[in-house]
């Protein structure tokens, strides 16, 4: 008995012969349907459920033997046709112990009724010898119609296990919270779960026959059914395809992941293609969120670094800018109060945020200028709108959005305008975030990010990251402008704590240069000064205070005034550096005790200098200074050193040389005396005075700097060799420029302090010096002196007053001094007349009673002199007074008025 469909086997010409002739007109549709049942009975593989049961068929014969045996019987049941044909079935096949019903079973078949049950047989191929078989038998009959009977048998294994596979699957496919889809080959649905069901709100049995573009967007939809046709042509599965689309009844969007692959029946014929969705509309949102937060995370990260390298406002503003535009927004801009801008102390702005501001910055991806931002930008009248250009001052009008962010400090969001009105009005705009810049709890301005049509609007993790930008521009700029104020305060002080100008003295052609370490406040502890003496004497001085800062500067201000308040009292050198290492030690302790300082200052010196590891208050106040005093009528400078790097002189036709000046202790050590010399500078002599930071820093030693400097000032013209300091005419301005140009001083380590001074004595001819004796007709002679003197320089009009003086002077000496007395009158910027006795007992101004005789004498000096004093000697004292030159202008005191207004 065959096992294939009626014809299979049959030529094509046997299976058209069969068709009944028909007429013409009805022969075409038929043929056309023939056709197509041809093209399927000869297109279909054999391939279906069959291919998993393996059915296995035989029939019996009226006697109850074996009549047909299939070849699928032979497979099953280990028997071939020879050896089953005409043997009885149940001999054939059945184990002995179930023989017995066996016959009765196939006796009641072919009585004529059906029977189905489970027949156990041999099979040599399973581990215990024999397996079960499901038979349906189906009564039938012969040719000669006698009884026989169909029998169809099924391996109960197979049964049972495609039983467990479609268990399997059902349970997979309905039980699943995936969404499960099953497409045919003609890319129309044939199943899906219950849960691909739920998502789009139809029954399961509603989804046969759909395609992809009644369930998506057409572009989802054409997406989809390439993928379904790629993967039923080529096999290759797909994994994590991405479709978009809406739910029914839900307006938000939703993302699925897909993956599809091929489904075969038994034989390998491909049947459809299943598929696996996956909401993943969550987790997209969450990498979104994720994505966002890195990227915010990484534009503060480039804020921190980017915004606030300057102390410039404008600049700071330009940096906030640069990092919004295009990473946050497409448009933004910056506007500072002007008073902020002006230096103003008081925190900027009103109240009411209608103070002026300076547009400061602005920045746009998307056009080349400022545009209007609607209702909170400034304008003129509604219908004319003006955008601010930066550099401009402007007010925001008190109930714009602007002011109101202003006043609050809150942060104000501004939707965009309507696509239909002007672009001009800000149409172009999605959405603006109006942010109050703010630091220290004080506004200091605004700033404002716009996203244009296209973008997506602000939201509120956009809302912290703008406030946190402004933050730090706000703060970066109130660095700025505090910086700003305590620079300019620092600049005061330094003008005050140095000499202002160009210095001037007798004798001397003087340059100095000052450049602090500290770039920030400009000040330290280097300072220099130049102090007139009587006599045309010059105090030349430059220390070092051990420090940097402020700090420093404020303990360089207290020694420098202590400096020329010795000075002025005359002392030499060696005195003067005794008595401000006394101060020093004051000043560095608390209470200006010296008790314990001592000791403590001493533990601070090593080699020289201060222990950096120390925090005592007596290390700001530890000191070096270099102290000269310059006679220029005896061309004679006498020096004494505390701890200072020794001075360089520059002799004419000679080389550089480090003068040998003893070098002593810090000013605020204490315990030793301090030792002077005295030089003889020839005329066109250069003097070099200076801190350590000119010659000493971590690239290089001390020696090496003095080495260098010595080099800078033997060569300033760049020449090879030779002297070109001392013989020059140039300017002393160049020579220092030079010095600094030649030797390192950018490195930022230590103020730099540099003093240069080119000697230039008094000639003899501006020098009158006389000896009298101790006697009454000295006073006489003093005055002749005098006027001759005078009247020989040209001074006519100041004759009579110096007479006067010199006068008393000279009665003065007769009266209280001792000895022989000298008189000199030295002329340069100024006229100055001394006159010097043994004497040691200084003299000391009164106010005479109307009825005394005398005792006005210092009293008329210090009334027509412009200065006058007097100081210790070796050999006594000396008391001098001074005159301005006439100008030509203005006469000066009259001497007659002056005795009047004695009395």
């Amino acid at each position: 008995m065959s096992e294939k469909p009626a014809g299979a086997d049959m030529p094509e010409e046997t299976v058209g012969s069969q068709v009944s002739p028909m007429s013409q007109e009805s022969s075409m549709s038929d043929m056309s349907s023939m056709s197509s049942m041809s093209a399927v009975w000869q297109s279909s593989p054999p391939g279906s459920i069959y291919d998993y049961i393996r059915v296995a068929s035989f029939a019996l014969g009226p006697d109850g033997r074996i009549a047909q045996w299939s070849e699928r019987a032979a497979e099953l049941l280990g028997l071939t046709a020879s050896q089953a044909i005409g043997k009885d079935p149940v001999e054939a096949f059945v184990p002995p112990e179930y023989q017995e019903t066996g016959q009765r079973a196939v006796a009641d078949i072919l009585d004529g009724r059906e029977w189905t049950g489970l027949v156990p047989y041999r099979n040599p191929r399973t581990p215990s010898g024999h397996g079960i078989a499901e038979v349906y038998v189906m009564p039938a009959q012969d040719e000669h119609g006698k009884r026989a009977a169909l029998c169809i048998a099924v391996d109960v294994s197979a049964l049972r296990g495609l039983e467990t596979d479609l268990a399997s699957s059902q349970a997979v496919f309905g039980q699943s919270p995936l969404g499960f889809f099953l497409f045919g080959t003609d890319l129309r649905i044939l199943r899906v779960n219950e849960r691909f069901a739920k998502v789009f709100g139809r029954p399961t049995e509603e989804y046969r026959g759909t395609t992809p573009h009644d369930l998506l967007p057409r572009g989802e939809a054409d997406r989809l059914a390439a993928a379904l046709r790629q993967v039923l042509d080529s096999g290759q599965s797909l994994t994590d395809m991405p479709i978009v689309g809406q739910a029914p009844g839900s307006p938000d969007r939703r993302r699925w992941s897909v993956s599809l692959y091929r489904l075969h029946s038994g034989s390998g014929r491909p049947i459809g293609v299943a598929g696996l969705a996956t909401d993943v509309t969550g987790r997209r949102r969450a990498e979104q969120e994720a994505a966002g937060v890195r990227r915010n995370l990484a534009l503060l990260n480039e804020a921190g670094a980017r915004i606030g390298t300057s102390l410039d406002l404008e600049t700071t503003a330009r940096e906030l800018l640069d990092v919004a535009v295009p990473q946050f927004c497409d448009l933004a801009s910056v506007d500072l109060y002007q008073g902020l801008l002006s230096g103003d102390e008081t925190p900027p702005g009103l109240a009411d945020g209608s103070a002026e501001l300076r547009r400061v910055a602005f920045a746009s991806a998307v056009s080349d200028g400022p545009i209007a931002y609607g209702d909170i930008c400034r304008v003129n009248t509604v219908e004319d709108p003006k955008p601010i250009q930066v550099g401009e001052v402007h007010r925001y009008p008190f109930n714009s959005l602007c002011a109101h962010a202003l006043r609050t400090a809150q942060v104000r969001v501004v939707p965009g305008r309507d696509g239909s009105e002007a672009l001009e009005f800000g149409a172009m705009l999605q959405s603006t975030l109006v942010v109050p810049m703010v630091a220290r709890d004080t506004v200091v301005g605004l700033a404002q990010f716009s996203r244009t049509k296209g973008s997506e609007p602000f939201g509120e993790r956009d809302r912290a990251l703008a406030v946190e930008l402004a933050a730090r521009a706000a703060v970066s700029i109130d660095n700025a402008r505090l910086y700003r104020r305590e620079h300019e305060r620092a600049l005061i002080l330094q003008r005050s704590l140095l000499p202002p100008g160009d210095p001037e003295a007798a004798g001397l052609d003087i340059a100095c240069r000052y450049l602090p370490g500290n770039a920030a406040t400009e000040v330290g502890g280097d300072w220099f000064d130049v102090i007139e003496l009587p006599g045309h004497r010059t105090a030349l001085v430059v220390g070092d205070v051990m420090g940097r800062g402020l700090r420093a500067a404020v303990a360089m201000g207290e020694l420098r005034t202590a400096v020329r308040t010795l000075a002025l009292l005359d002392l030499e050198p060696a005195e003067v550096l005794s008595a401000l290492d006394e101060i020093a030690r004051g000043l560095g302790t608390p209470g200006g005790s010296h008790a314990g300082a001592r000791s403590g200052s001493r533990a601070l010196v090593r080699d020289g200098k201060a222990a950096e590891d120390s925090s005592d208050l007596t290390e700001v106040y530890l000191a070096t200074c270099v102290y000269a005093v310059y006679d220029p009528v005896t061309r004679r400078c006498t020096f004494a050193n505390a701890g200072h790097p020794p001075p360089v002189l520059v002799e004419p036709g000679e080389g550089a040389l480090l003068m040998e000046v003893p070098p002593g202790l810090p000013l605020g050590v204490g315990g030793e005396p301090f030792e002077e010399i005295e030089v003889e500078l020839p005329d066109g002599a250069l003097l070099a005075l200076y801190t350590d930071g000119l010659v000493e820093s971590r690239d290089h030693t001390l020696d090496e700097g003095l080495h260098a400097l010595r080099a800078a000032l033997n060569t300033p013209d760049g020449a090879d060799g030779g002297n070109a300091v001392a013989g020059s005419a140039g300017s002393l301005e160049d020579v220092c420029d030079h010095v600094l140009s030649t030797l390192d001083t950018h490195h930022g380590e230590d103020d730099i302090a540099l003093l240069m001074a080119r000697v230039q004595g008094l000639s003899a001819e501006s020098v009158g010096d006389w000896h009298l004796p101790s006697a009454p007709q000295s006073v006489g002679r003093a005055r002749e002196l005098a006027r001759e003197q005078l009247e020989s320089w040209g001074l006519d009009d100041l004759v009579d007053t110096t007479e006067l003086l010199v006068s008393e002077l000279v009665t003065n000496a007769l009266r209280y001094g001792e000895g022989e007395i000298r008189l000199r009158l030295l002329l340069d910027r100024t006229l100055v007349c001394e006159v010097w006795d043994g004497g040691l007992v200084q003299p000391r101004r009164r106010r005479a009673r109307d009825t005394d005789e005398g005792g006005r004498g210092l009293q008329l000096v210090g009334l027509l002199s412009a200065g006058w004093g007097s100081r210790r000697t070796p050999l006594g004292k000396t008391v001098w007074f001074e005159l301005a030159l006439p100008d030509g202008q203005a006469s000066g005191p009259d001497s007659v008025e002056a005795l009047l207004s004695l009395w």
